[in-house]
């Protein structure tokens, strides 16, 4: 009988290196995803104090990219070259510059306009003004009061040596250095806006590879709805703001309100808040009456109130509504809450970060089955590729 040797059986293959080679590749991935943090927070802490410039700079950019790509591609400019993002950043500084130049002339005028009352009031009294008397209720109390502390020369006086001169130099000396403050992060906002126009195409491509590799097909899509709140609450609040602005400064010209161009500006400015316009108007409408043109300040007030109901309750709402599927209460919260908590930059920060909440919860209260997203028709459009094995 002839013994056939049976073949021998291999060792199970020792994979404890490969074991160990994939767990220090997991430790080295967990080390440089924490390096990696650390650096960003440290860079973050570095930048801190221009962050709201970054962040403004990059809210312009995104809002005048759509005219600037077309602009760019009708007229056949070179991407990357500087002529276009340099005519367009210095129209985006001149619409600040501009009005904010006209303000202050104007407040320096009226600055030495009330020295000069100052003076006159201090050798000879303030005479009672004629618009006192023609009060509907409380003409005869305001009228005995400014007689008996205002129009005497010593009660004046006396009551501008009340004021402490001290803590005015001390205000006018915070003002100047906010002012500074000011205009340097308005520098730093321009040249960063000058930059996202020059190299747009470079960024957007480097934050979708990113974007990509960091949350996957969806975090376009996230990346899609901030953008799409950006350009809505410029349009809603913004152009809407502007609008309401140069309406009320013809309204204000035909009227015959001082300054109606700087009112209009004023108003416009107040218009980007949602509600206070308000202020701006009843303003113009008590200076009005001031002037004794009654039905004038009557009108304006009115027209005013009447102008900002509409576009408050049915402009906006579309506009910024329509481009990130908000109901009209998610988007009144995130303007107000915006400015609460971001202040003006708020305006435009608490739309994106409630569109984002708000494409959330409709992604989590759909049926997925049967209403799919793009981004997850993408996703099952791979699994189902024959190619992919």
């Amino acid at each position: 009988m002839t013994d056939h040797a049976s073949p021998a059986i291999a060792p199970p293959m020792d994979r404890s290196p490969f074991r160990q080679m994939r767990e220090r590749h997991k430790v080295q991935r967990i080390a440089r995803g924490l390096l990696a943090t650390s650096f960003v927070v440290l860079g973050l802490y570095t930048v801190r104090g221009f962050l709201p410039s970054l962040i403004w700079g990059v809210i312009f950019a995104i809002a005048a990219w759509p005219p600037y790509v077309t602009i760019r591609d009708r007229w056949k400019f070179r991407p990357g070259g500087i002529t276009l993002p340099l005519l367009f950043t210095t129209a985006i500084a001149l619409i600040f510059l501009i009005p904010m130049g006209l303000f202050a002339l104007e407040a320096g005028r009226e600055a030495q306009g009330v020295l000069n009352w100052a003076d006159i009031a201090r050798h000879s009294g303030v005479p009672v003004p004629g618009w006192l008397r023609r009060l509907p209720a409380g003409a005869s109390a305001i009228t005995n009061w400014w007689q008996q502390h205002l129009q005497d020369p010593e009660d004046v006086s006396e009551l501008l040596h009340s004021f402490n001169i001290g803590r005015s130099v001390r205000m006018t000396q915070q003002v100047g250095t906010q002012v500074f403050h000011r205009g340097l992060l308005f520098i730093f906002t321009i040249l960063t806006l000058f930059f996202l126009l020059k190299d747009g195409d470079v960024v957007t491509r480097q934050c979708l590879v990113v974007s990509r590799r960091a949350f996957g097909k969806r975090g376009e899509t996230i990346a899609e709805q901030i953008v799409a709140s950006i350009h809505g609450t410029v349009a809603g609040l913004v152009l809407v703001g502007l609008g309401e602005g140069a309406l009320m400064g013809v309204a204000y010209l035909i009227a015959g309100a001082q300054h109606p161009f700087l009112f209009g500006v004023f108003t416009a400015v107040a218009a980007m808040i949602p509600f206070c316009a308000v202020i701006a108007v009843t303003l113009v409408a008590l200076a009005l009456l001031v002037k004794g043109t009654v039905i004038a300040a009557l009108v304006i007030f009115c027209l005013g109130m009447a102008v900002i109901f509409f576009a408050d309750h049915f402009v906006r709402p579309a506009l910024i509504g329509g481009s990130t599927q908000m109901p009209f209460l998610w988007v009144l919260v995130s303007i107000l809450g915006g400015v609460e908590s971001w202040s003006l930059l708020g305006l435009f920060i608490g739309p994106a970060i409630m569109s984002v909440l708000h494409l959330i919860w409709r992604n989590w209260t759909r049926d997925r089955l049967q209403d799919p997203t793009r981004a997850e028709r993408e996703e099952i459009d791979d699994l189902s590729d024959p190619s992919l094995g």
